[in-house]
């Protein structure tokens, strides 16, 4: 299985949400890194069909995705961002309703339904009405329909949006699991959710990919960079303007502080081995809280 993507762009009016992406991914887990506002929910839109490029396209196996039609659909599972549910049905009221949309039979869906109800630790909740479930569940559900059909290309936007810590463990214990034989998008701005599973991590920047590379790959990219110090209490403000803070805790006397700078930030200032995290801090420390939710 392929899935190209050849000079794809989108501009919606005066604004570029992505600009000429070029690149290929086969079989695996891809992690798509990037800030609010990115333009890694635009790309996913265009990946599955529900927007129109505005020049390139996306091809799977050498075929445009759009001219494939229902047969892209079939391979398809997609998990969006905003995820819509109606809220008097239950857990397995939805799922079989997702089924009967995507043309499963009637006999497949129910135990399919009531195999990734188990999957996604929901099968107790089944007959449960949807409007009840906390963030988290109804997440786990929206988890469970994209997988409803078996898809080969697996897509996922913020899929981890209001899980708690011990639910974000499990989803990515899954998404490793059946990432053998599927190519598999998860697209977040959470480190932590593709720092350890995923194959390739693709880091978007204002609508293009910066950065692409296995996690060790990107992280020689930030190597000798990032330093543990101690930083006196009278000189945290000049710190703190003047550098990318990864971390900091403050103490009587002085701040103890994780940075990620060229050059030792201070005297005495220790090196430390990355993260993705710090990686991440280092290219988007100048739009933390800003962008829009393309």
């Amino acid at each position: 299985m392929k899935l190209a993507m050849e000079h794809l762009s989108k501009q919606f009016k005066n604004k570029i949400a992505v600009k000429q992406i070029d690149t290929v991914l086969t079989e695996g887990v891809y992690g798509f890194l990037g800030a609010n506002g990115a333009g890694k929910t635009t790309l996913l839109q265009m990946i599955c069909g529900i927007i129109e490029p505005t020049s390139g396209e996306v091809k799977v196996n050498g075929e445009n995705n759009l001219q494939m039609g229902e047969r892209f659909r079939d391979l398809l599972g997609y998990l969006p961002q905003e995820f819509g549910y109606t809220p008097g049905f239950t857990a397995q009221d939805f799922m079989l309703y997702i089924a009967s949309i995507k043309g499963l039979q009637p006999k497949y869906a129910k135990r399919r339904t009531r195999e990734l109800l188990k999957l996604v630790n929901l099968e107790k909740e089944a007959d449960r009405k949807i409007r009840t479930f906390s963030g988290g569940m109804k997440r786990r559900l929206g988890i469970a329909q994209a997988l409803l059909n078996d898809p080969k290309i697996l897509i996922l936007d913020e899929p981890t949006a209001g899980l708690d810590p011990k639910e974000r463990a499990y989803f990515r214990n899954i998404i490793s699991e059946m990432s053998k034989d599927k190519i598999i998008i998860i697209s977040t701005h959470i480190v932590s959710d593709i720092e350890y599973i995923s194959d390739q991590v693709l880091v978007m920047k204002k609508g293009s990919f910066i950065l692409q590379g296995t996690p060790e790959e990107l992280l020689d990219k930030v190597k000798g960079e990032v330093w543990s110090c101690h930083i006196p209490n009278k000189d945290w403000t000049r710190f703190e303007a003047q550098f990318c803070i990864a971390n900091s805790h403050a103490l009587a006397n002085y701040v103890d502080a994780r940075i990620v700078s060229l050059e030792a930030p201070i005297e005495g200032a220790i090196n430390v081995e990355p993260t993705l995290e710090d990686l991440y801090l280092k290219y988007f420390s100048d739009e933390m809280e800003v962008g829009d939710r393309n």
